[in-house]
């Protein structure tokens, strides 16, 4: 855009002045890194001394495999490009045709996690920002012969809550919080 310069230099700018300064992208797929556009504007980004780091939703008939995200986080990496979220989607209009299971959005980045190096695994997930807090899934457990979906606060409301794990009600067909 024509502002960019100005943008720029604004970055250079708080970054001169000690601050850390990060920059949150959102790419979907693999193939968004790959444009000539997207790498320059990286590189002029990155240049400048800010961060950037990457989030996006787990989206079903978009990046609902492991290998999609396992590329995903390698090639942001290689640009110099910190994974950082794996979302669900979101509860919005769009959850219905977009939205995946709890338990299959768990099993995704897990097989996605265990596919990538070390470097590529600082992306939390899958996670989703809901009113008491953002809540990572963290599997199927069972507790007293009873399956159960186990979750941890990432951030609460209170927090207290951070950190610490939780069960839900399992219910496999759930692609929010609130249908455990």
């Amino acid at each position: 855009d024509d502002d960019a310069a100005d943008t720029l230099k604004m970055f250079e700018k708080v970054v001169r002045s000690g601050r850390n300064l990060a920059i949150m992208a959102h790419f979907n797929h693999p193939a968004e890194l790959s444009t000539a556009a997207v790498k320059e504007a990286i590189h002029h980004i990155r240049a400048t001394g800010a961060q950037i780091r990457s989030q996006s939703p787990l989206l079903r008939y978009i990046n609902d495999s492991p290998e999609i995200w396992a590329d995903m986080w390698r090639k942001q990496v290689n640009h110099n490009i910190i994974p950082y979220y794996m979302f669900v989607v979101r509860d919005t209009g769009a959850q219905h045709f977009f939205g995946l299971p709890l338990e299959q959005a768990h099993q995704i980045w897990q097989q996605a996690y265990q596919l990538v190096s070390g470097v590529c695994r600082t992306v939390r997930g899958p996670s989703m920002s809901c009113t008491p807090g953002k809540v990572q899934i963290l599997g199927v457990s069972e507790v007293a012969g009873e399956k159960v979906i186990t979750l941890r606060f990432l951030q609460g409301r209170n927090p207290d809550w951070v950190g610490r794990p939780f069960f839900a009600a399992y219910n496999p067909e759930a692609i929010w919080l609130d249908e455990l």
